[in-house]
């Protein structure tokens, strides 16, 4: 079947206003009374479900941190017994401990509902065969889609990341109309096609579905260019269900969140309060309907807004911004606070003669921070041209420090120098840690 929930996609503010506080004061109660960690966190403020009425009042209940995942590892923020649970994700982190999330049947089924909606609001239909490049295993990336795709029944092919040549060869012969991948990887596969003398029109894709780190406009620009199709953007965190959280539609202005199942806020990273609709904060997000590890106001330290205006599309559903980076991600340098997505988008807009691949170090010297920025060159264009390659370092260099406020180093390098990712891409290096 194809897949369109038009009863929740387009509920009435009232309607949804309704389904999203009975939901809620369900959530509450189910975790005070099975997970500890919840119950202590509750008591700590002097907090009883009872005292939550509807979803107005989710601002009195306490946050989450990816710590409390950690802390109570592996699985001391279930709230079913072992025997419900039928899958188990896990993501890993700087700090030896992974971050476990298990899910029930209907936690699954949840999960593959909403990425199936997510696929169909860009136009994907029963049939379509959807090219799935994201890793498999305990990442959640592949396997939501997965689900997805065939919740809908549309064609999944699990290729998984990795074996670039194989992939361009069953996206040919397979005539895969959706590519799901991270946007890095995306860039890669082009670079192949030039090198292995594929074009565009060689592949039948129509749609690309683009996630698991941040990526700019410029970015989807390129993508868009270079392979014929419309570049959508999806959001999700395994903490919270896994890819399919939010996805953009055709309009690809802002991704619908599933808000029946993922309830999302905007706080101020500082203050912790929440801000209004419009205003660009931390996002902070509570899962209405899950059953295996439900989070109450789990803070992503994802940076971005909630976007204010109906979409054209007719979906009711809250829609988020693009997400400008991460809390943590973010680089102090100088006092200065800069974003990679700041660079990238001064990269991709500079000139066609550079590349999109890029990579950001940063370095204490002499108690002074330095940032570094290396910028592969076009293909095309050798390494000798050396007025050619001066102009346009002068022009990034310009075009950057305008942007961020700082000046960098900027070293532009010979194509295919900078190292690729088969998953997400690591585009910064900071030494000073």
């Amino acid at each position: 079947m194809s897949y369109f929930n038009k009863t929740i996609e387009c509920m009435s503010f009232e309607d949804k206003k309704q389904l999203l506080s009975k939901n809620l004061i369900d959530v509450v109660r189910r975790v005070y009374n099975n997970v500890l960690p919840y119950k202590e966190k509750m008591d700590e403020i002097g907090l009883k479900p009872s005292d939550i009425k509807g979803i107005d009042d989710i601002s009195k209940l306490p946050f989450t941190l990816k710590s409390d995942l950690r802390n109570n590892y592996p699985f001391g923020m279930f709230a079913v017994p072992q025997d419900e649970i039928i899958r188990l994700h896990a993501s890993s982190g700087t700090t030896g401990k992974l971050t476990v999330v298990g899910y029930t049947k209907n936690d699954i089924e949840n999960w593959s509902e909403s990425c199936a909606r997510g696929l169909y609001g860009i136009g994907v239909r029963k049939g379509s065969v959807i090219h799935i490049a994201y890793g498999y295993g305990l990442f959640t990336g592949g396997l939501g889609l997965h689900y997805g795709a065939e919740y809908m029944g549309a064609t999944a092919v699990p290729v998984s990341s990795g074996n670039t040549a194989r992939q361009l060869m069953l996206l040919k012969d397979f005539k895969a109309e959706v590519l799901c991948c991270t946007p890095s990887y995306a860039l890669h596969l082009i670079d192949e096609m030039k090198k292995t003398g594929y074009s565009k029109d060689d592949l039948s894709l129509k749609y690309g579905v683009f996630g698991a780190e941040s990526w700019t406009n410029e970015m989807r620009n390129t993508i868009e260019k270079e392979l014929g199709i419309k570049a959508y953007d999806i959001y999700g965190l395994s903490e919270i269900s896994g890819p399919g959280v939010a996805m953009e539609c055709e309009f690809q202005n802002g991704c619908h969140v599933q808000d029946d199942m993922f309830y999302p806020e905007i706080i101020d990273p500082i203050t912790l309060k929440p801000l209004p609709v419009g205003e660009e904060g931390e996002l902070v997000f509570t899962t209405l309907t899950k059953e295996g590890i439900p989070l109450i106001r789990y803070r992503t330290r994802d940076l971005c807004r909630i976007l204010p205006d109906r979409c054209e599309c007719g979906r009711t559903t809250l829609r988020l911004d693009k997400i400008k980076g991460r809390t943590d991600d973010m680089l102090i340098i100088r006092g200065v606070n800069v974003f990679p997505s700041q660079i990238e988008s001064c990269i991709l807009k500079c000139d066609d003669r550079i590349s999109p691949h890029f990579h950001i170090t940063v370095d204490r010297h002499n108690n002074l921070d330095r940032l570094t920025v290396e910028v592969e060159l076009a293909p095309e264009i050798a390494f000798d041209e050396i007025q050619l390659i001066q102009a346009l370092t002068q022009k990034l260099d310009s075009d950057i420090s305008s942007a961020i406020g700082i000046r960098a180093k900027i070293m532009l390098v010979s194509n295919g120098s900078i190292k690729r990712s088969e998953g997400k891409a690591v585009r910064v290096t900071d030494n000073r840690k």
